[in-house]
């Protein structure tokens, strides 16, 4: 599933080509990737005729603010892309869900092959409530040493499985959460409370590497990920332990292992990352 640095990396790319273009038509082929009570007819009157004044993202959501304080929310799920139609890969995309037509000529076009992403639509009311259901952004100022161990203190949840909490941090996924906890040497299954301040530094500092060198690497793909034109991202080949059991620890060369925690996967190492 895309994370925080590939909804950025796609916002940025977004933002640069979209930003100041008005959308004059909307095809919708899957009405399943609408939000709850959101109907095509209902998408197109909110958005036909109105101009793209801003585009970001928040957590793994990319968001694209229209005149008049509307709000298009877009979540990618397992295997959504965003591509503009003059892309040179843009034929590549197969699944089309959803075809936002723009006054240049060009097309937005939203594709998931397992159609596991939704679209909102959002006024200022309901943004501000939907936003509020989320955590702190990890590469904001407020995301400090002090906040992240006064939350960390309140769960006995593996910090793993804390991590990946939306409500507590958005945008981090499976991926950030396993490979942070590598660089800052804390075992996945480690109760979140049990962090001491020292440990919960090093993990805000790891987080927020992790992040940064992804979004450079302009995103992980694993399997399914594009950026905006389609391309794959770089990040893959800078995994330290994620998807590399049986592999040498960067660090200190003790095989790579694996668990499962709530039913997914977390790699580390079991002599630089003990468990007590």
């Amino acid at each position: 599933m895309p994370e925080l640095p590939e909804a950025e990396t796609i916002a940025r790319d977004l933002r640069k080509e979209v930003l100041g273009r008005r959308v004059i038509e909307i095809q919708v082929v899957h009405p399943d990737l609408l939000g709850q009570g959101l109907e095509p007819a209902g998408l197109r009157s909110a958005l036909t005729g109105k101009e793209i004044t801003g585009v970001g993202r928040r957590g793994k959501n990319l968001v694209l603010t229209f005149d008049e304080s509307t709000i298009l929310r877009i979540n990618l799920g397992m295997t959504g892309r965003l591509i503009v139609s003059d892309s040179p890969r843009a034929s590549e995309f197969r699944h089309l869900g959803v075809r936002f037509d723009l006054d240049d000529g060009r097309s937005l076009l939203y594709d998931d092959i397992r159609r596991f992403g939704r679209i909102d639509l959002h006024d200022e009311e309901s943004w501000t409530e939907w936003e509020g259901s989320l955590g702190v952004e990890p590469l904001s100022d407020e995301f400090t040493d002090q906040l992240l161990y006064s939350l960390t203190q309140r769960s006995r949840s593996p910090i793993r499985n804390w991590l990946l909490d939306q409500r507590r941090i958005a945008g981090i996924g499976n991926i950030y959460a396993v490979e942070a906890l590598w660089h800052a040497e804390i075992h996945p299954a480690r109760p979140a409370r049990s962090l001491t301040r020292e440990e919960v530094s090093a993990l805000r500092d790891a987080l927020q590497l992790v992040l940064r060198e992804s979004i450079e690497a302009r995103g992980t793909t694993i399997s399914d990920y594009r950026d905006s034109s389609g391309e794959s991202g770089g990040y893959s080949a800078q995994l330290q332990v994620y998807g590399r059991e049986g592999d040498p620890c960067p660090r200190c060369r003790t095989p790579v292992e694996r668990i499962i925690l709530s039913n997914r996967s977390a790699f580390f190492c079991p002599k630089c990352q003990k468990e007590t």
